[in-house]
């Protein structure tokens, strides 16, 4: 702490003492704030949809999955994402559909459950699968190469379902 005598610079001492600490304040509020730049949307207001992953060769194969799906659609769904879910369930997910393909990054920040994240390919199957994200995390996860989609589920789902590079995905657009 920085003492002083002088009658003239202890306010402007005091001054400054109180910048900084309201620029540490300013600066410490986005990292530990929502990682969004809007209000939060309730997943209620989310596009649906179905998504069907044949692991199998027919579509009755029973070693095919399905899903119900929110659609992140747009830059503040996608932003979003499955920050601040408590709980997913096994056959629930979200879908990021990227148009024209990307290449994707991803982080967990804010988001509480562990999560697999599935890249799908512009021709629609399995390229890349990331297990057990962690949750809360800031480390980039990426699709290393262009992907028209990626699928979050609940994290461990993909291996208990056997999923793997080549499956076909396909889900149809919401109503």
């Amino acid at each position: 702490m920085l003492k002083t005598k002088s009658p003239s610079l202890g306010p402007l001492c005091r001054l400054l003492c109180v910048g900084e600490l309201l620029l540490a304040l300013a600066l410490a509020a986005p990292t530990a704030g929502v990682a969004q730049s809007g209000p939060l949307q309730d997943l209620a207001t989310f596009p649906r949809t179905t998504l069907d992953i044949m692991h199998g060769k027919k579509k009755s194969d029973p070693a095919n999955h399905h899903f119900d799906v929110w659609i992140a659609d747009t830059p503040a769904r996608q932003e979003q994402g499955l920050m601040f879910v408590r709980d997913l369930p096994a056959s629930q997910g979200m879908l990021f559909p990227q148009a024209p393909p990307r290449t994707m990054t991803m982080w967990m920040k804010n988001t509480y459950v562990e999560l697999d994240m599935v890249f799908v390919g512009a021709k629609g199957t399995i390229v890349k699968i990331i297990e057990h994200a962690k949750p809360l995390s800031l480390e980039t996860l990426e699709s290393g190469q262009p992907i028209a989609a990626v699928l979050e589920i609940r994290g461990g789902e993909a291996a208990k379902m056997g999923l793997h590079a080549g499956d076909l995905v396909s889900w149809r657009a919401p109503q």
